[in-house]
């Protein structure tokens, strides 16, 4: 899976658009529409069936400016969880889907706004 192209408010994967924030599963189903308990603060519980999903590696596009900030509590129960959790500006975060996802078992969460 491929993501083609990003701008504010939109992310293409694979030629289609999507407007809404999203997650991409490990299984390369996606989930648009996905909101946060805390808005511009990512939780775990936000990400549950994403960690369920049994990744390698978690992805969080944190937006064009990278508002969205992860709890500090997040990264660290992930890495004991032995999942790799690499959160940046959608720019940034794009690319690194791209290249891992060829290598590992790839989930991701994108805000695709601020």
């Amino acid at each position: 899976m491929k993501i083609d192209a990003f701008s504010f408010g939109s992310l293409v994967i694979e030629g289609k658009r999507y407007t809404s924030d999203l997650v991409i599963y490990t299984d390369r189903r996606i989930v648009d529409s996905w909101y946060r308990k805390s808005g511009h603060i990512l939780l775990k519980e936000d990400i549950d069936q994403l960690i369920a999903s049994d990744p390698e590696v978690i992805i969080a596009g944190t937006g064009i400016d990278g508002r969205m900030i992860p709890e500090r509590k997040l990264e660290e129960s992930l890495v004991k969880s032995g999942i790799g959790f690499y959160f940046a500006p959608n720019k940034k975060a794009v690319d690194l889907f791209n290249e891992l996802s060829l290598k590992k078992r790839t989930g991701a969460c994108f805000h695709l706004t601020c």
